[in-house]
């Protein structure tokens, strides 16, 4: 029993630690439970209706937020950030989550002033789950 817990402990350790490029002393915008409606599935017969997916975001921003005089033109503009999430996930169908999550990365990275994003992408279509998701985080290659 107790080494049981020392694995489920060493495993939640080790799926705890954020990705190396994502520090957690850098400043950071967080986006939960944003809802999206999407046509996605790898049935074709699945992905006939849109179904309900979640979103949840990690934005480390381009610079400090303490360097933002208040100014909204200095700081990403999460409200139109997720209306452009909304826009591109109800954008044309897809077979997998993985491939959304993807899509979302590139777009926040390339058309919003931040150095790395972590997406985690929900999916409620399992019986006898809560959800099932895909987690991804990536860092902007321009300095």
């Amino acid at each position: 029993m107790e080494e049981d817990f020392r694995l489920a402990a060493a495993c939640l350790h080790h799926f705890m630690k954020p990705a190396p490029f994502l520090d957690p002393a850098l400043d950071a915008i967080l986006v939960r439970g944003l809802e999206l409606s999407a046509h996605i599935g790898v049935p074709d017969a699945e992905r006939v209706e849109a179904q309900r997916l979640t979103l949840n975001l990690v934005l480390q921003p381009a610079g400090p937020l303490s360097d933002l005089g208040d100014d909204l033109g200095r700081t990403v503009d999460y409200y139109a950030l997720t209306r452009r999430v909304r826009q591109l996930a109800a954008a044309r169908p897809r077979k997998l989550i993985e491939t959304l999550a993807e899509e979302i990365c590139a777009c926040v990275l390339n058309e919003f002033s931040v150095r790395a994003v972590e997406v985690e992408l929900r999916k409620y279509i399992l019986p006898d789950t809560e959800y099932v998701a895909v987690r991804l985080s990536r860092e902007s290659t321009q300095g």
